[in-house]
């Protein structure tokens, strides 16, 4: 399924809806795709819809360098050897940089020409869950949607951390909406 978060053309309620996505037609859902929804009967034209943003989650994790070549790629910049960490390098992104997949990035005034992004792909959890192991951590995968890691370099090289550099307002695109069938193999 591909649950979309819209709002629909003429609509001035400040609550956008949840659809399912069909073809080129949003069928509206009562409820919402983490609890108990139904289709009804409206629907609308994709193209005649406000693609909103999937969600605003309470927490945002992202995992940084987190396949071989990024590692290589970020020692090769640095002028060290790749370093495999045993465990993931797990940061927090702040929801005010979270924007819809067609909306603006608005660079800041104060931003150098070191701006950089790169295609993420965005895991959604469904349901909370503590003390999962590799076994059963995907039985708590929703779906999937895709981002864009919007960062600063020089903000980040002079900070020496992420969080200014990947946190300004607009630098987190995501969407257009929720994949719940994606066969990862």
């Amino acid at each position: 399924m591909r649950w979309l978060k819209f709002t629909a053309a003429g609509n001035t309620a400040s609550t956008p809806s949840w659809g399912l996505v069909e073809g080129d037609t949003v069928i509206t859902v009562n409820g919402d795709p983490f609890s108990e929804w139904s289709k009804t009967a409206k629907t609308h034209a994709l193209k005649d819809v406000k693609i909103e943003l999937p969600l605003i989650p309470r927490t945002f994790y992202c995992v940084g360098l987190n396949y071989l070549k990024h590692l290589k790629e970020a020692a090769d910049k640095a002028g060290t050897v790749p370093n495999v960490p045993d465990r993931p390098e797990i940061g927090y992104r702040a929801q005010n940089a979270l924007i819809a997949h067609d909306e603006n990035v608005v660079i800041p005034a104060s931003a150098t020409e070191k701006i950089h992004y790169e295609g993420e792909l965005v895991v959604v959890i469904g349901k909370t869950a503590k003390h999962l192991t590799e076994a059963n951590a995907m039985d708590c995968v929703f779906g999937y949607t895709i981002g864009n890691d919007v960062s600063e370099r020089s903000w980040q090289k002079a900070d020496r951390g992420l969080w200014r550099s990947k946190n300004a307002d607009t630098f987190k695109p995501m969407g257009p909406w929720i994949e719940t069938d994606v066969d990862l193999d």
